[in-house]
């Protein structure tokens, strides 16, 4: 596949142009394209230097993708290493305090049918190291000894795809450098010391806004120099062509459970499905085998931090429009000039001013409804699901339960709504209680 040209910044290119160039897919999962599109969005805006690793990668992948028994090699290490199938669990308690809301709500209105969707969680928090994260590195590991390369780097902001990269690379005995902003490293002290247990090399990123997407700025540059013996494991559904199809494909195992699950203990698919969304992994990977089932409504949620203004959330599907970063055209926080913009998020895995393509394409076709979610509400909502359920979520994840509580006020009691329960907040305990003396000594 040739080249794109590289370009700096995010290159300004309006919505409406975009989805002109290229129409949808007669199905929205038959994407993506040969080219690497997802409608108009996705693409490899790459150097030249990378263009044989992006083609070995992609040749590499559509061999293994129709080989049985490459899936299968990966099944059994979800099995016996990550701990899959996760649980889908009903949220009895948070379904109740959501009905007493809805009640109240409904007080002294005229009757009508009882309000409060069943809420289920998705418990990726219970697979191997703690998150999602682990369905990709795992995969992509594998991949990486097929093309025999011996060391694989990573970009990390949460650092929970540090963690599941270095366990992929301590179980298959790679080597393992990953790249993480220095305000990253701050608020998740925790998994820097995992990663560093597990035998990676954490390097710290001191340029920027020292967060993740300035992490990945540097994995980049790395990959530049080393493509001949490394192979980059992308986090996220983010990035030049394949990466987001891959990424996406490892994560789909999240989906597939859920749709066989819901149909075992409900008898019938749910009404609706809610996910965070940062470059949106654990989105992409629960929504994409619902994306033909209309009748599934489902909801992506950013970070809204604290305000509309620039600078001040980390939603570009609400606030962006089409540009190029890292590698991919897609939705993008950016100046007038066409320069990333600085962003802001309480959660460093949702502290990102882009997005994966296919969020682009979802959003532009309005299969997947997008909004955001206050740092106050996510904070308030990882109280609530640690008080009201014993479960402690990631921050990122706090941020789809937020939502999710809300959007199963207006649903009937009937209905059942699930959320992708992303990941545990053992990482965000030490950042929460600094937010929250903040917060209080502001009073």
């Amino acid at each position: 596949m040739p080249g794109e040209a590289t370009q700096r910044g995010a290159g300004r290119a309006s919505s409406e142009r975009v989805m002109a160039e290229k129409p949808m897919a007669a199905r929205l999962s038959d994407v993506p394209s040969p080219q690497g599109r997802f409608g108009a969005f996705g693409g490899q805006y790459v150097p030249e230097t990378l263009m044989p690793a992006l083609q070995q990668l992609e040749e590499t992948y559509a061999r293994l993708r129709s080989d049985d028994t490459f899936w299968s090699d990966l099944s059994t290490f979800h099995k016996s290493f990550t701990g899959r199938p996760t649980p889908l669990y009903r949220a009895g308690n948070l379904t109740k305090l959501v009905r007493q809301r809805a009640a109240r709500t409904a007080a002294g209105k005229p009757a009508q049918a009882e309000l409060g969707a069943n809420i289920w969680l998705k418990r990726e928090d219970l697979a191997h190291t703690g998150a999602h994260k682990i369905n990709n590195t795992l995969g992509q590991t594998l991949l990486a000894i097929k093309m025999g390369k011996k060391r694989i780097i990573a970009e990390t902001g949460a650092g929970q795809h540090g963690v599941a990269s270095a366990t992929a690379a301590a179980h298959f005995g790679l080597a393992c450098d990953v790249y993480m902003g220095a305000e990253d490293v701050r608020r998740q002290r925790l998994n820097v010391m995992r990663m560093k247990l597990l035998g990676a090399n954490v390097i710290e990123v001191q340029t920027g806004s020292k967060t993740l997407k300035d992490a990945t700025n540097e994995a980049m540059r790395d990959w530049m120099g080393s493509v001949e013996h490394t192979h980059y494991i992308i986090g996220s559904v983010v990035g030049p062509h394949p990466f987001p199809m891959i990424v996406r494909d490892f994560q789909s195992i999240i989906g597939h459970e859920t749709k066989a699950q819901c149909l075992r203990h409900l008898g019938k698919l749910p009404d609706a499905v809610v996910a965070c969304v940062g470059g949106g992994s654990n989105a992409a990977g629960i929504f994409y085998p619902f994306v033909d089932d209309e009748k599934v409504a489902l909801v992506g949620v950013e970070a809204g931090g604290t305000g509309n203004a620039p600078g001040q959330h980390a939603a570009p599907l609400s606030f962006g429009t089409p540009g190029v970063l890292h590698g991919s055209l897609s939705y993008v926080l950016q100046t007038d000039t066409g320069q990333t913009a600085d962003v802001h998020s309480c959660s460093a895995g949702l502290d990102y001013p882009g997005v994966g393509p296919e969020h682009s394409y979802w959003r532009d076709s309005k299969r997947v409804t997008y909004t955001a979610v206050t740092d106050s509400e996510a904070l308030e909502a990882f109280g609530l699901l640690s008080r009201t359920e014993g479960i402690l979520p990631a921050l990122e994840t706090s941020h789809a339960i937020a939502w999710a509580m809300k959007l199963a006020e207006q649903m009937p009691a009937t209905a059942n709504l699930v959320v992708n329960l992303s990941g545990r907040g053992d990482k965000d305990v030490d950042e929460v209680a600094r937010l929250l003396s903040t917060v209080n000594a502001g009073h």
